[in-house]
């Protein structure tokens, strides 16, 4: 080949790649990270809590620790009927009371006589929590367990021996019952009979026995409580949290709500709230179950403001999830379906930066459906716009915007703008994203949208955007 066909070549290769860097470096993490851990929890978004125990046969909230073992008897107790209603209904686990603060326990455990051993229930040989993690591997559900730090039957409880106790039951559940993806405990404490539970020393016989489980309380050390019982995370919501200081039991409820946004620990939020006003199964309260409307408000206000869902279900004295809340939570998930059945996010993305002018980082990143890739901009550009020119004009009331919160929670202020024919009017304007933020607005008929990101701790790093229409509901 001649010296001016090289040239020229060069010429080719030159003008092909002009604009775009062979190598830039990705954004530098800002803040806290979460661990590979916390990621996978965050991508499971909605699971079930269940409240089942002794309380379920009192028809108590709160129990004693007095009543007889055998009040606990379910006559037709089928953990496979739970996990059949859970997966039907779009829920990715199940979180079961194993022990309530009556400190009656769901498996014949060795450190108290409280227990399913002791009852009338399959002649003493039962064992809730066998049969349940049974039922989530067969149906392809996480595994989770709460036991109450508050024992308002054992013996040794308010003394320091307790703590030891407490550690031995989380020994029981985390070797016995295969992986544990959550466990969650409180700072549920006697108000009379006060203990000085040793919390870093729980946290550390859980880690060592399930390093990968993710442990909740309101003062984490991996996820933290949202502050409420009522299924919202904050209009603002930082995964970041200041913890220094906090522990189970106290902390700051409005802080909770909405994190801290320059909090040195990753301590994202669970939103925990039951499908009736109780959270064990109440007769009466049958005609009570949450209303379609209200849970979609709760999903909206939890899933949609960078939290995880965790609804909880009263399983009745049969041991059955009840007719009335298996109904509702499928017609739950028929309201979800309908509301993100197609998306219509398709066409030409362009944006006001792209980092280093590299395709890594490109804007069509945020439509290819892939969580590892995201558009990014250059250092300190922490304000910019993405504009999607639709290619056609659709009907649209819904926005889901995602962040690559592997590099950290970075965007504080944006926006969301739609095409009038002569420009773009904003629509909807909000503070925080982190892994998921949802947007509704009223229904509208546009062929252009334009993301601004108005304000940012570093360059934004956008991994996924979504349009819907949604149908009002009746």
């Amino acid at each position: 080949m001649t010296i001016r066909k090289l040239l020229l070549l060069a010429l080719c290769l030159t003008l092909a790649t002009a604009g775009y860097s062979a190598k830039v470096a990705p954004p530098k993490p800002v803040g806290p990270l979460p661990s590979s851990a916390q990621l996978a929890w965050q991508n499971l978004e909605y699971y079930a809590f269940i409240h089942f125990g002794m309380n379920t046969f009192t028809d108590h909230e709160w129990g004693e620790g007095r009543a007889h073992p055998d009040n606990f008897n379910p006559t037709a107790l089928d953990c496979r009927q739970w996990a059949r209603v859970v997966k039907a209904a779009g829920m990715k686990g199940i979180i079961i009371t194993a022990k309530h603060h009556d400190g009656f326990c769901l498996w014949p455990s060795a450190t108290t006589e409280y227990s399913v051993k002791k009852s009338k229930w399959r002649d003493g040989n039962g064992d809730v929590l066998k049969e349940l993690s049974a039922a989530c591997r067969e149906y392809g559900l996480k595994f989770g367990v709460y036991i109450s730090p508050w024992d308002r039957n054992h013996p040794l409880y308010g003394m320091p021996k307790y703590n030891r106790v407490y550690k031995e039951q989380w020994r029981e559940l985390l070797t016995n019952y295969g992986e544990v993806f959550e466990s969650w405990l409180d700072g549920a404490n006697d108000g009379k009979k006060r203990m000085v539970y040793d919390f870093w020393g729980f946290f550390d016989t859980i880690k060592k026995l399930q390093p990968q489980t993710i442990i909740f309380s309101d003062a984490g050390p991996d996820i933290r409580w949202v502050g409420n019982e009522k299924g919202f995370a904050g209009e603002t919501n930082w995964s970041p949290r200041d913890n220094e200081g906090t522990f189970p039991g106290f902390a700051d409820e409005k802080r909770l709500t909405v994190g801290d946004e320059d909090g040195t620990t990753w301590l994202p939020a669970e939103c925990d709230v039951s499908i009736r006003p109780g959270w064990f199964y109440h007769a009466n309260e049958d005609s009570k179950v949450k209303s379609i409307a209200q849970l979609m408000e709760i999903y909206y206000g939890s899933v949609g403001r960078n939290a995880n869902l965790l609804l909880n279900i009263g399983v009745d004295r049969r041991g059955l999830v009840n007719e009335n809340d298996e109904r509702r939570l499928l017609e739950f998930k028929q309201a979800r379906d309908a509301a993100f059945k197609t998306n219509l996010a398709a066409g030409k993305v362009t944006a006001s930066n792209v980092r280093g002018k590299d395709k890594s980082f490109a804007a069509e990143n945020v439509l290819d459906g892939k969580s590892q890739t995201y558009w990014a901009t250059d250092d300190g550009v922490t304000s910019a716009t993405l504009e999607l020119d639709l290619g056609r004009e659709v009907e649209c009331n819904r926005f889901v915007v995602q962040e690559n919160i592997a590099l950290g929670q970075r965007v504080k202020k944006f926006s969301l703008h739609t095409w009038n024919g002569n420009g773009f009017t904003p629509v909807a304007s909000q503070t925080t994203i982190g892994y998921k933020r949802i947007l509704r607005f009223p229904t509208i008929k546009t062929s252009k949208l334009k993301l601004v990101i108005e304000e940012a701790k570093a360059c934004p790093t956008i991994t996924n955007l979504e349009l819907y229409r949604a149908p009002e509901l009746q």
